[in-house]
C-alpha cells in the first residue's frame, strides 16, 4: 500500500511539475507578445533612401505603415504612382528589447500596366522605449519575374505612431 502510495505521490508531483513549467512558458510568451504587440498600429513614416557604399542621402518620401496583431504588415508609399506598384504585403515579428525585424512585398508595374518586378523590403526597426517613435534600417531588393535579383539598395526611416 505504501509503495502505491509513493508512486501515486510521485506521478502527481511529475504532473504538477509540468504543469508549472507550462503555465511559466506560457506567461513568457504573453509577456513577449506584449512587448511585441507594441509596434502594432499605423505608422507615418519618412524613409531616406542611400546610398549603400557612402551612405549619403538620395531622396527622402512619406510611406505608412500598419503593423496588425500576429504579426502581418500592409503598407503604401508615395515613392511610384500607385498604378506602378501594389501595396507592401508582408509580416513581422518581436525580436525582443524593443526591435523588430519586419520583411515586405509589392509588385511594380510598367506603364502598360504589364508586372516586370518584385520589391523586397527587409527592415530593422528599433522601437523607442516611448513606443510612438521608431528608426529602422532597409535592405531593398529588386527581382525580375523570374526570380532573379535585378538591383539593390539601401534606406533609413523614421516614424511616428499615427493616432
Amino acid at each position: 500500500m505504501k509503495s502505491k502510495t509513493a508512486v501515486i505521490v510521485l506521478c502527481l508531483a511529475v504532473i504538477v511539475g509540468h504543469s508549472m513549467a507550462a503555465s511559466q512558458k506560457a506567461t513568457a510568451q504573453v509577456a513577449d507578445q506584449s512587448n511585441g504587440g507594441k509596434i502594432e498600429g499605423t505608422w507615418r513614416v519618412q524613409v531616406t533612401v542611400r546610398n549603400c557604399q557612402t551612405g549619403d542621402e538620395v531622396r527622402t518620401f512619406p510611406a505608412i505603415l500598419t503593423f496588425a496583431q500576429g504579426g502581418n504588415l500592409t503598407g503604401t508609399t508615395t515613392v511610384v504612382p500607385v498604378a506602378l506598384r501594389s501595396p507592401d504585403h508582408g509580416v513581422w515579428n518581436f525580436k525582443g528589447a524593443g526591435n523588430y525585424r519586419a520583411v515586405s512585398e509589392a509588385f511594380l508595374f510598367n506603364p502598360a500596366g504589364a508586372w516586370v518586378s518584385t520589391q523586397r523590403i527587409t527592415q530593422a526597426i528599433d522601437l523607442a522605449p516611448n513606443s510612438n517613435t521608431f528608426t529602422s534600417n532597409a535592405s531593398v531588393e529588386f527581382f525580375d519575374t523570374l526570380g532573379n535579383t535585378t538591383s539593390t539598395g539601401c534606406s533609413t526611416a523614421v516614424a511616428t505612431r499615427m493616432e
